[in-house]
């Protein structure tokens, strides 16, 4: 693991993204919560939340973090039939908090196939990215200005 102890513990926020496109009529069972395993997005929150603290058992060399905040949103798009989720992962300490919050969208939407893989096996999980990160050394980035 690379060494931060020198580094300043700063407050730091992380927020990331992804979407899941799906048939329509699975999208219809989440949006009217009738999806046979109970409540898709509810879960798919708590497993984004529960995924965020344990990103250092699943990414080698990624160090744990005392978390004091995350908050995954869902949005879902009735027109294109998709659901996406935005997590945003905060701390104070000496690294940042990207990891947490990608894995947190990648688990959250990986929890909303499982839920419903049985009515739709070709679901696509789609632009899962970093959307904005702040604090450090490095201070605050955001994912469209430096496309600019």
């Amino acid at each position: 693991m690379v060494d931060v102890g020198i580094k300043a513990e700063t407050r730091r926020v992380a927020r990331a993204q992804g979407r899941i496109r799906m048939a329509p009529a699975t999208f219809a069972l989440i949006a009217g919560g009738s999806a046979k395993k109970g409540d898709v997005l509810g879960i798919a929150r708590i497993a984004a939340i529960q995924a965020s603290k344990r990103t250092s058992d699943l990414i080698p060399l990624c160090h744990p973090l005392a978390l004091t905040r995350v908050a995954a949103e869902f949005t879902l798009d009735a027109k294109g039939h998709r659901v996406t989720i935005e997590v945003t992962a905060e701390t104070v300490g000496r690294t940042g908090v990207e990891m947490e919050a990608l894995t947190a969208v990648s688990v959250g939407l990986l929890t909303i196939y499982d839920m419903c893989k049985a009515a739709d096996r070709g679901m696509i999980i789609e632009d899962i990215r970093l959307l904005e990160k702040a604090g450090g050394k490095s201070g605050n980035w955001l994912a469209d200005a430096d496309r600019k």
